[in-house]
């Protein structure tokens, strides 16, 4: 069910604060304001993988990983890039996440089993410690749910 983006910020609170999502940069600026910056359909996936799916507690930007959401010109892994870096954490597409009680990979798996759930195509980073999801819209790339490494 699609919903819009004032509900899906609603609901998301109820599991995330938006510091949680965006890098420090962005949230020393914008404050609750950040949210301005995240994708819709991203958001959207986010809320319906927390709390339809997993179900459990998930935790991205945390004390000692600092760059794993939105990230701006000033956080370090963007200012080492040597050529054109447009991920889809600098678009507001991203996010990297600990799932409380799940590995990365069992995370992965249960998202796949019900992919149905979902109300965009999602990407997942696969070979990792952690769950990377994002909705970068890929070209050629019609599935769903879309495992990739880099």
């Amino acid at each position: 069910m699609k919903m819009n983006r004032d509900e899906i910020i609603k609901e998301l609170h109820q599991f995330f604060q938006v510091r949680e999502l965006v890098c420090g940069h962005v949230f020393s600026k914008w404050g609750e304001r950040s949210w301005q910056f995240l994708d819709t359909a991203y958001l959207h996936n986010l809320l319906v993988i927390r709390r339809d799916i997993l179900q459990l507690p998930m935790t991205c930007n945390h004390e000692g990983a600092e760059q794993r959401g939105l990230r701006c010109n000033r956080c370090e892994l963007v200012k080492e890039k040597k050529n054109a870096y447009l991920s889809s954490h600098i678009l507001g597409k991203a996010g990297d996440f600990t799932v409380k009680g799940l590995t990365a990979q069992e995370a992965r798996s249960r998202i796949r089993n019900m992919a149905n759930l979902l109300p965009y195509p999602l990407r997942m980073e696969g070979g990792v410690s952690w769950l990377h999801i994002d909705t970068l819209p890929q070209f050629g790339i019609k599935d769903k749910v879309y495992e990739f490494t880099v």
